[in-house]
């Protein structure tokens, strides 16, 4: 049996999870980002309680199938650009349809009706996520960072940053600098 959660993109999430089948007893499960594999079934009283205690953690046991399919949508973005050591070198497009075993357009228009932004866009935010992650690391500089994410130039990763933050990346940088400096003043 296989449940799926909406909200689930951390470590910490998947140790609520487990948390919570523990709770309940059930030991047999395999837990991933927004998604729970259990190997035994659950009894509806159980899978009501799971429900309502995950709920309280901001945790949510998906029962719709497009809100499934936008949970994977989005969990293989995460994973694809958060957790992975290196982006795939094939279209976005074409792995995330990989991934899922469904057509690009088909996860695009779905995604777009059900979030109200495109799936281009949700995908553009999450790398400027881990651009700015990466600039606070403070390991790679820019034209490294435009390379391990895949962009095609510095100035394409720079237009995106300021268009999604408002800010250039090495403002956005300065700030963190500015920061650091004035607890030190402390």
């Amino acid at each position: 049996m296989k449940l799926y959660i909406k909200y689930m993109v951390s470590l910490r999430c998947k140790m609520v999870v487990h948390q919570e089948l523990e709770k309940l007893g059930i030991k047999n499960a395999v837990v991933d980002l927004g998604t729970v594999e259990l190997l035994d079934e659950i009894s509806p009283e159980q899978r009501q309680i799971l429900k309502e205690n995950l709920l309280k953690t901001g945790l949510e046991v998906l029962d719709n199938k497009k809100s499934i399919l936008i949970e994977k949508i989005k969990n293989v973005v995460i994973e694809m650009i958060h957790y992975s050591d290196e982006l795939p070198k094939e279209n976005f497009s074409d792995y995330i349809s990989e991934k899922l075993g469904y057509d690009y357009t088909y996860l695009a228009n779905t995604f777009s009706e059900v979030k109200g932004m495109t799936l281009q866009h949700f995908i553009i935010i999450n790398k400027v996520e881990k651009v700015k992650e990466l600039l606070l690391y403070d390991e790679l500089n820019l034209t490294e960072i435009s390379y391990k994410l895949n962009y095609s130039s510095v100035a394409h990763l720079s237009n995106q940053f300021k268009k999604i933050t408002g800010l250039s990346p090495s403002f956005y940088k300065q700030l963190k600098q500015r920061r650091l400096g004035n607890l030190e003043d402390l």
